[in-house]
C-alpha cells in the first residue's frame, strides 16, 4: 500500500505507467476501486491509497467500490471474499 501523500505526482505517474499501481482506494473508510473511478477521484489526497492489485487490498482489510468494481463489491457483500 502506498500512500498518496508520500508520494510526488510525478512519482505516481511513472508507476500507474509501469502497472506498479492498479487500483486506488480510500484510507479512512477502507473502500478501494479502479483508478477511473469517479467516486475515488473525490477523495480527499491524504485519504487516498494505492495498491498493486485487488488481492493486496483486501488483504489490508479494504472491501471493493460498488459503483466501479460491482462484480466484486456483490462478492464481498455476500461473503464470497
Amino acid at each position: 500500500m502506498i500512500k498518496h501523500s508520500h508520494i510526488t505526482d510525478a512519482e505516481l505517474r511513472k508507476l500507474i505507467r509501469h502497472k506498479q499501481i492498479l487500483l486506488g482506494g480510500n484510507r479512512k473508510l477502507k473502500i478501494y476501486g479502479t483508478l477511473n473511478c469517479k467516486s475515488g477521484r473525490r477523495m480527499k489526497r491524504e485519504n487516498r491509497v494505492f495498491f498493486t492489485s485487488g488481492n493486496e487490498a483486501i488483504d489490508e482489510g479494504y472491501r471493493p467500490c460498488g459503483h466501479c468494481m460491482i462484480a466484486a463489491y456483490k462478492e464481498w457483500k455476500n461473503g464470497f471474499v
